[in-house]
């Protein structure tokens, strides 16, 4: 391949129901430091139905041009037709490197996509680098079930790619001001030649854990000894209003369901606060949390690598120091409450 031929940073910018999926702009912030530091231009592709109104958004947040498919075909996501367009805008403008939000969309259009360009592709990456002379994208992420951190490169293949997990990247704060281009595009595509249909959309009922989106998570570990033990996560978790996380270890345990896992192989998690109780600190647990703005460990280990990962750390037996942290949490919680009743 001619690497001279290709330049410039994209992202796949993901819209479910008129809106961009925030890892799409977090990918943004991510795709601008990569792409200043190449000195090229960093570029969205934006494909879907009725959402050309949504561009002016994306260049608030970084980008420099916005490629776009408006077409009815695109309304829904379906792999074959979504790949194609991309397959498209790719063969005809040729990007340096991709990004992709590591959504279940995400991921499977990547993976489409670079079975049909072909050229590498990593998953679930949690830091990203470039080579500033030769391009060479530098992805990053756990591999052997968590204990090293290896840097994946696409030397041989153009354009590189990656899926990059939600709440890993940063987004940019949005400039009112910044404008960019937008590029329609146009593909033949037929609705009769698409060999998927999709017939009906059943939305989930049951009510999972908002666990990404709360301001404080209590997450417990092995450590915790059994499931009876690992109640104390919920007492100090419902005490403060927070949500329970779980290490990877606990969930495997069949203590508590998967959406509460914490972790490469569950959700990254930014709370204000972040409980790590009878957590080791393993590296797939860390990248899961380590954007957390507080984070206060607990374990009987002095040596324990979670330590080396906290703001504050606490040596000692938590089925010691939960109740008793509970119980002092209570009391200045009604402490609030009387002195609001005097306020008013």
């Amino acid at each position: 391949m001619t690497f001279e031929d290709y330049r410039g940073v994209w992202v796949f910018i993901e819209e479910k129901e008129g809106e961009i999926v925030p890892v799409s702009l977090e990918l943004l912030g991510a795709g601008r430091t990569l792409a200043d530091k190449r000195g090229v231009e960093l570029s969205g592709v934006l494909i879907g139905h009725n959402v050309t109104e949504l561009t002016s958004n994306l260049f608030e947040y970084g980008a420099d041009k916005v490629y776009v498919y408006d077409q009815p075909i695109f309304k829904l996501y379906r792999t074959e037709s979504f790949m194609k367009a991309l397959l498209h805008c790719s063969e005809k403008y040729k990007p340096e490197i991709i990004l992709y939000g590591a959504t279940s969309t995400g991921k499977d259009l990547a993976s489409a996509v670079a079975t049909d360009l072909p050229t590498g592709l990593t998953a679930d990456t949690t830091e990203l680098d470039v080579e500033e002379d030769t391009g060479l994208l530098l992805a990053s992420r756990p591999a052997f079930g968590g204990n090293i951190m290896a840097t994946i490169l696409c030397k041989k293949y153009r354009p590189q790619m990656a899926t990059v997990r939600p709440k890993v990247m940063k987004a940019l704060s949005p400039d009112k001001n910044r404008t960019g281009e937008l590029i329609q595009e146009n593909i033949e595509l037929k609705e009769e030649e698409m060999r998927t249909k999709v017939l009906k959309i059943v939305r989930e009922t049951k009510k999972k854990i908002k666990i990404d989106e709360a301001d404080i998570v209590v997450a417990g570990g092995k450590g915790l000894g059994s499931a009876e033990g690992f109640k104390l996560i919920g007492q100090l978790a419902d005490t403060l209003g927070g949500v329970v996380g779980a290490s990877r270890d606990v969930v495997e345990a069949g203590w508590v369901e998967h959406h509460h896992q914490v972790g490469q192989t569950g959700v990254t998690v930014t709370p204000k606060i972040y409980f790590a109780i009878g957590i080791s600190g393993a590296i797939q647990h860390i990248v899961g949390m380590k954007n957390s703005g507080m984070i206060i460990a607990i374990n009987k280990d002095p040596n324990a690598a979670i330590f080396q990962s906290c703001h504050y750390g606490i040596v000692g037996d938590a089925f010691e120091i939960l109740p008793i942290l509970v119980e002092e949490i209570k009391k200045e919680l009604g402490k609030e409450e009387v002195h609001h009743v005097r306020e008013v």
